[in-house]
């Protein structure tokens, strides 16, 4: 395998100058230039956020390692994310192609014994099975009830660190639902918890020991004993994004001003250093922007996310709306083509949604009732401010937590519909991998379950038929199941994927169709 790796890879280091023939995608990926310190656990840590990863191949002498992940989907994934954004690992650029190989046999070699105990802690913890020991000595074990909430250690705080650019980074490996700030033993310190307990195992295998900005701000993360966090007030210290009507504690004598936040202890870069000579000096994020990380001068690859990546918007303290209410309040909708099965498509890309009633006297409304507060919020997050059939669609917390069905024989003109027993449902299995495929709406849609008779120009003449213009298409190589289709605009997408969603190919087929993070 060492030389036909070799070969196969072009070892001869002037062929990486970009001049190389880019291979065609492949589940097997190349990674070059990794730190010779580096451990099995970080390097699968890298192909973690995108889908499972079935094996690993480290040639630590020649400083690159072959990941191999579950589908070529995730490797595509994967691809297009680091390639605006270069992954790093111990702060040095790792770079990342597809290999060759279409898959890696690893078995007779030496010296695989450690990558397989990564995969092994890996695969433990993505089953849920979490009672086997970690992946390397200091990952620290899995334990069976693991708790969901990391205690972050920031040290060399050089620049101030607020809970906005945690919520970015963190929000990376999954949904972050609070966070508490404080300063203990002059160091700044954050409890943040997770959705998931995976999600933490994820979050503290890729960003232990990683900087948030060239060479200071190092994260030091644990697992807390605490298995739940309680937030009193959604301000600058702590945030509940479950629950926007917490109050902000205003006149609280024990909150400090922002700066004070960040660097509320003495011996922690106190007024002396503040315009210090080298260090900028403070940044400050606007809260809701969603503002990418790495428009901080010199911050670092790993924990550069661009917007997109992470729905970094952040809830606003104050906001009308019940705590960890799972119905949006949708306004501004078309009314001549808005129905309740459209939002039950569209919302059903990012959760399950349960009942969909719009309004009666103001059919331009519309409550759409998730399954849980995440799943609301995630897609408040990401639909709100798309165009939808000419108008711009705005989604917010309703004061309502539940909505009624109409009494028998009262007057709805079907409006309202229960959807509960759908078989549509994307997240119904726990662990489900739709889980990781959540994009925000583009225009790029990714097709799936397509029978083998169905050919392009079908598909291509389906999509025009739906008022589409059709830019690009594209099969999977390796799986014709799939495809990419490209159209004229992010709307035009939305409205395909509303009304093609589950069309009826033939064959006892059923079209799936999501957002897409590629492009052809």
């Amino acid at each position: 395998m060492n030389n036909s790796t070799s070969a196969a890879n072009g070892n001869d280091n002037k062929k990486f100058k970009g001049d190389r023939p880019p291979c065609s995608p492949s589940r097997v990926l190349h990674l070059r230039k990794i730190p010779c310190d580096v451990t099995e656990a970080e390097v699968i840590s890298l192909g973690l956020p995108f889908g499972k990863v079935t094996n690993l191949l480290m040639l630590k002498g020649k400083s690159q390692a072959f990941l191999e992940m579950a589908s070529e989907e995730a490797a595509v994934t994967m691809i297009n994310y680091y390639t605006p954004v270069t992954p790093h690992l111990r702060s040095q650029p790792v770079y990342i192609q597809y290999s060759n190989h279409r898959e890696l046999k690893t078995d007779n070699l030496p010296n695989q014994a450690r990558a397989q105990a990564a995969l092994q802690a890996v695969s433990a913890v993505q089953s849920g099975n979490l009672s086997l020991p970690g992946a390397t000595s200091n990952e620290g074990t899995l334990l069976p009830g693991q708790s969901p909430v990391l205690r972050i250690i920031i040290e060399n705080l050089f620049y101030p660190v607020t809970l906005e650019v945690l919520h970015q980074i963190f929000s990376k490996f999954g949904t972050v639902l609070k966070i508490i700030t404080f300063t203990k033993n002059n160091q700044f310190q954050a409890l943040l918890q997770y959705a998931d307990p995976v999600n933490a195992q994820y979050a503290k295998m890729a960003l232990d020991g990683q900087n948030i900005y060239n060479a200071c701000c190092t994260l030091r993360i644990d697992f807390s004993k605490l298995t739940s966090l309680n937030v009193k007030y959604n301000n600058d210290k702590s945030r509940d994004f479950t629950r926007l009507d917490l109050p902000t504690g205003d006149g609280q004598p024990s909150l400090e001003p922002p700066m004070a936040a960040a660097f509320g202890a003495p011996g922690i870069m106190s007024s002396p250093y503040a315009g210090a000579a080298g260090f900028a000096p403070a940044i400050a994020f606007p809260q809701a922007a969603g503002l990418s990380v790495s428009a901080v001068p010199g911050a670092l690859g790993p924990l550069t996310l661009t917007s997109s990546a992470v729905s970094g918007r952040m809830a606003i303290p104050g906001a009308s709306g019940i705590p960890g209410n799972s119905v949006l309040l949708v306004t501004n909708l078309n009314p001549d083509f808005i129905t309740p099965h459209g939002l039950f498509i569209l919302f059903g890309v990012y959760g399950d949604v349960h009942r969909v009633k719009i309004m009666f006297n103001k059919k331009e409304n519309a409550l759409v009732q998730m399954a849980d507060a995440s799943q609301a919020q995630i897609a408040m997050n990401h639909l709100s401010g798309q165009r939808l059939y000419g108008k711009v669609l705005r989604a917010t917390l309703s004061k309502h937590q539940a909505v009624q069905l109409p009494r028998e024989g009262q007057e709805d003109q079907g409006l309202t519909k229960d959807f509960s027993n759908s078989p549509l449902h994307r997240f119904k299995k726990p662990g489900s991998k739709n889980f990781q495929n959540i994009f925000p709406p583009s225009a790029t849609l990714h097709l799936s379950n397509i029978p083998p008779s169905v050919t392009m120009d079908d598909l291509k003449n389906l999509f025009t038929e739906a008022g589409c213009s059709v830019k690009a298409f594209k099969f999977f190589q390796k799986d014709r199941k799939m495809a990419l289709i490209q159209l004229g605009s992010v709307e035009e997408a939305i409205q395909a994927l509303i009304e093609l969603h589950n069309h009826d190919l033939g064959e006892n087929h059923h079209l799936r169709v999501s957002f897409s993070k590629s492009t052809i």
